[in-house]
């Protein structure tokens, strides 16, 4: 079944979302995608088995709620759920195909899978309004503004069982965050800038979407912590909007711009691709040196034709299907799967030359479960 909404605001059109219902496999569960207008061009690699655990250190969790509402499912035995990304990256292929082989696996769960076309918070908020005006019993966000959406946030918890997953908004009523340590993340990313640049270090320049996003702002911070005392300086951020040709002007401008830069480093999934594009425009692979995260197409070929350093990556295949395993024992009353800090921390990986085969030996298996 194919069904086409589209949705205004009191001034002009935000946005149109395609919802498509996909057999998700065993029993009578399904999966329907929520996808924008313009589909992701292709598959995202995923992460592979991580390595041990990184210590948490990033902005303290606030405290876990000891509540949180109740549930029953519909009259044919479904208990709804939405997993809801931050914008319509190739990232969230990985997800999606953890979510569908989760819900294979669980039965008595209906699913949404949604991906707000724009990456505003605004289209976010109105598809997760629409969601709860359908039902919808158990969310898992990815927030696109947790800043501004946590009193919002609030409001949807009060209505339904809610965790974040991907980027957190700790001072919210989210049960629990399951995903990277981004912190972490981000000093994995420093040291790595501070190997490829060398004892002389140089001049960086870092690229993101949305910089207030709490994975943005940990990934920098984390990124400052490890340079510091290094002679690595970062010029600047740059915004994007989760605009994909915005995202590579940026990165092309700054080039230009900013003559003696030593190095261009891609906070979010798609700005690794965006980076080596332009650097490649510019006649300058090689010169600049590029560190990004996640696992793009576009960034593993970068990685394997010299073009890319080396990237950071995460797990997004198990953020879909550890979320989605989570709600289905929250909304049967289950709260042993809450840690006693509410972080459910998933360890990042540095891929690089060096272990890219056996990286993409891995993801395979997890790009076959779709």
């Amino acid at each position: 079944m194919l069904t086409v909404k589209f949705r205004r605001s009191s001034a002009a059109l935000l946005c149109a979302s395609i919802f498509v219902g996909l057999l998700a496999g065993c029993g009578s569960s399904s999966t329907t995608t929520a996808t924008p207008a313009t589909t992701p061009d292709a598959t995202a690699p995923a992460a592979t088995t991580p390595a041990a655990t990184t210590p948490a250190t990033t902005t303290p969790a606030a405290t876990t709620p000891v509540s949180f509402p109740t549930a029953k499912p519909g009259a044919d035995g479904k208990y709804k759920v939405a997993f809801v990304t931050n914008n319509p990256s190739d990232y969230w292929v990985l997800a999606h195909n953890g979510v569908n082989a989760a819900a294979k696996e669980l039965p008595d769960l209906d699913v949404q899978f949604i991906m707000p076309a724009d990456g505003t918070a605004d289209t976010q908020k109105q598809m997760v309004n629409d969601q709860i005006a359908n039902g919808v019993q158990a969310i898992a966000i990815s927030p696109v503004d947790p800043k501004n959406e946590t009193e919002w946030l609030n409001t949807v918890a009060d209505k339904a069982i809610v965790i974040t997953q991907d980027s957190d908004a700790a001072d919210s009523k989210r049960v629990l965050y399951i995903g990277t340590d981004n912190h972490a993340a981000g000093m994995m990313a420093g040291d790595l800038i501070k190997k490829a640049l060398g004892p002389a270090g140089g001049k960086i320049m870092l690229f993101v979407g949305k910089k207030d996003a709490q994975n943005a702002k940990d990934r920098a911070q984390g990124i400052e912590d490890s340079l510091k005392g290094s002679n690595v300086t970062i010029v600047d951020i740059r915004t994007d909007d989760s605009d994909h040709a915005r995202a590579k002007s940026n990165a092309a401008d700054a080039l230009v711009s900013n003559p003696d830069l030593a190095a261009e480093v891609g906070l979010w999934s798609y700005n690794g691709p965006a980076i080596v594009s332009a650097v490649k425009d510019a006649g300058k692979v090689g010169k600049i040196k590029i560190i990004c995260f996640d696992e793009e197409e576009g960034t593993l070929a970068g990685i394997k034709s010299g073009a890319v350093y080396a990237t950071v990556v995460q797990h997004p295949y198990q953020f879909g299907y550890d979320g989605l395993k989570i709600l289905e024992k929250l909304l049967h009353g289950d709260k042993s799967v809450i840690p006693a800090n509410g972080l459910d921390n998933v360890a990042p990986r540095a891929i690089d030359k060096s272990n890219l085969d056996a990286f993409e030996a891995g993801l395979a298996k997890e790009k076959a479960t779709s």
